[in-house]
């Protein structure tokens, strides 16, 4: 695949995880999807093969108890794959909230690709698991941070999160309480934050609207009268007045050039070269994204630790901490000259 090519195909399934209906699904959730699905074939599988064993193999056809057993299992294998390829779901994928679609239309598969894609995850199964361990790495190593193993690329599909979403999220911090937009949010083009990130609390008739309404993504992010800091684990101390983008050796995207970047060490490289990103919402609140890490981020508040959700919003509140990789940060509130 050309780099044109391949980044024209991380555009269309960009478009589709950002949109309000859809997004990336975590490698954790396509796990226990997965492994749903292989436990009902399996039971299917052995019980086939008990009732094999007790008639025809009883009678010593060996030969046609074994040809009994290879035809339930690709039976088996076919329903499966028919069945996701007309839905994009399965029994395992409809518990995890998942659906596969294909990257430029966002429909099911169709057959002919669901069963080219299932058959290649059962060769990969059989050399002891290697071979889907090996497709596990390549989606993990996707350079489009879309998550898609060789076998989705092979026939242009991505797996989607589908679950619903809450709309917003309210800010508890003390004062006034404000609304951020979160579904906006999730991953967005940076060229869109200053739709994303405006306040959807009305204005009271008898007072002035808070803020105008933006014009350019500079206007937006960029505010000088930020009273947000982060203090990170390495003693250096930044103040949130632009998008902030935290890893290793950071990234921006396209459209984020204006962005500050943070380089952090990482002696057993457990932060991602763009691990965070960290912003200050219109109406003060400030957010942390995932940016889809590796290892993932665990948000610390009042000492009960949560998983940050690759790609969707979360708002920070002053004393939290954000642990990613071997490193970690703190939220302060305060300006200050050291940067």
């Amino acid at each position: 695949m050309s780099a044109r090519s391949a980044h024209s195909e991380y555009a269309v399934a960009a478009g589709i995880a950002g949109d309000a209906d859809g997004r990336v699904a975590d490698l954790d959730r396509r796990f226990y999807a997965f492994a749903v699905d292989r436990l009902i074939g399996w039971g299917v599988d052995v019980a086939v093969g008990l009732l094999v064993a007790r008639t025809v193999l009883a009678r010593d056809r060996t030969l046609l108890g074994m040809l009994a057993i290879v035809a339930t299992i690709a039976l088996v294998g076919l329903a499966f794959a028919l069945l996701q390829g007309a839905t994009g779901t399965t029994p395992g994928k409809s518990l995890a909230g998942l659906r596969l679609v294909d990257t430029g239309t966002e429909q099911p598969i169709g057959p002919g690709r669901a069963v080219v894609r299932t058959l290649v995850l059962g060769l990969a199964a059989l050399p002891f698991g290697f071979g889907l361990a090996a497709l596990a790495w390549t989606a993990l190593a996707d350079r489009c941070r879309l998550r898609r193993g060789w076998h989705d690329r092979l026939v242009s599909s991505i797996v989607l999160d589908v679950r619903p979403v809450p709309e917003v999220e309210e800010v508890e911090d003390g004062r006034a309480h404000q609304v951020v937009n979160l579904t906006a949010l999730r991953l967005s083009p940076s060229h869109r934050l200053a739709e994303a990130l405006e306040p959807t609390v009305p204005a009271r008739a008898d007072r002035r609207p808070r803020h105008a309404a933006p014009r350019s993504w500079e206007q937006t992010i960029a505010r000088p009268d930020a009273s947000w800091a982060l203090t990170f684990d390495t003693g250096e101390r930044v103040v949130v007045d632009t998008l902030l983008l935290v890893g290793r050796s950071p990234d921006p995207r396209l459209g984020e050039q204006g962005a500050r970047l943070v380089a952090l060490p990482s002696t057993d490289l457990s932060v991602s070269k763009t691990h965070l990103q960290v912003v200050v919402a219109d109406d003060g609140a400030l957010v942390v994204i995932d940016r889809g890490s590796t290892n993932g981020s665990t948000l610390v508040r009042k000492g009960a630790p949560r998983p940050l959700s690759p790609g969707r919003p979360t708002t920070l509140l002053e004393g939290d901490t954000v642990l990613f990789g071997d490193r970690r940060v703190r939220v302060e509130r305060g300006r200050s000259d050291a940067t």
